[in-house]
């Protein structure tokens, strides 16, 4: 038996088919959460971003001076101020009236604060302390104490007592509210978790009462402060001969500009420190409480 076998070029071929074009794939972005795009904007430090804002108001202010639209009898340039600033340090007239007014300031601060501070320690640890001083310090709170420099005058003359006095006034109501707030406030299961514990009453005031009215009194000294150079620029204003009051009542009188700036930055300047040097107190003070910091 024969097979017969078909001739190569009769075998039949499969036909290729056509390739598909190829397609190159599309280029992916990507995805950057949002988180991760607020903290590209976090990148540059706080103290840059802080003043940003102080720098434009600056800048427009300057503008505005160059170009005329802001007359310099109503407000002087920056460069003007910064020059008179300079000057006034160069003589010695500014350092000078900067100490003058800061140790009024100092002494109102001790007086203020150690009245405050000890009517609302009568008043927040007893009942009965309540009865005879909160009445009193609230009915007192509600007069205007700037309203009393007529009085002080009459009472103390014209000489450094009624300045002192009059910051001294406005320190005490800040601190006694706050400091008072703060004993009040004190959680009264932290009271019965220290009594178990055996601590009699000193003992729960200097251990538990104390501490937890601690941040109400760190708050009460912040504004306190501010309430203290504000006191102090009212008081300057009146029969004042030294200080830095005594200065912008002077460059009043030969409207300069300038001058009263200046002071008005030295009083800023001399406020914002006391204010750090109180939230450097406070971080050391209160390292025991969590706090939020902002996201």
């Amino acid at each position: 038996m024969t097979v017969s076998h078909a001739p190569p070029s009769a075998i039949p071929v499969p036909l290729e088919k056509p390739s598909a074009p190829t397609r190159t794939p599309p280029e992916l972005e990507a995805v950057v959460p949002a988180s991760v795009r607020r903290s590209r904007l976090r990148a540059a430090p706080r103290w840059v971003r802080r003043a940003v804002g102080p720098l434009l108001l600056l800048v427009l202010w300057q503008v505005f001076s160059a170009t005329g639209v802001l007359d310099p009898d109503v407000l002087a340039s920056p460069g003007t101020i910064a020059r008179a600033g300079a000057d006034l340090m160069t003589d010695g007239t500014l350092p000078a009236a900067m100490g003058v007014s800061l140790q009024r300031v100092g002494v109102g601060l001790l007086l203020g604060g150690v009245i405050g501070t000890s009517l609302a320690l009568v008043s927040g640890l007893s009942r009965l302390g309540e009865d005879l001083v909160d009445a009193t310090v609230q009915m007192l709170r509600t007069v205007p104490w700037v309203g009393l420099i007529p009085l002080f005058i009459i009472w103390l003359g014209i000489g450094e007592a009624p300045k002192v006095a009059l910051i001294a006034l406005g320190v005490a109501f800040h601190l006694y509210l706050n400091v008072y707030a703060g004993i009040r406030g004190v959680d009264a299961q932290l009271i019965e978790a220290g009594r178990s514990l055996g601590l009699g009453r000193w003992g729960l005031v200097r251990h538990v009462v104390l501490p937890g009215a601690l941040p109400g009194a760190m708050t009460g000294l912040r504004y306190s402060l501010a309430t203290a150079w504000l006191a102090l620029v009212f008081g300057e204003s009146i029969n004042a001969d030294a200080g830095i009051g005594f200065l912008m009542n002077q460059a009043r009188e030969f409207f300069r500009t300038d001058v009263i700036v200046v002071c008005l930055v030295v009083y800023a300047f001399l406020g914002l420190t006391a204010d750090v040097i109180v939230r450097i107190l406070e971080r050391l003070l209160l390292q025991w409480r969590p706090t939020f910091t902002g996201q």
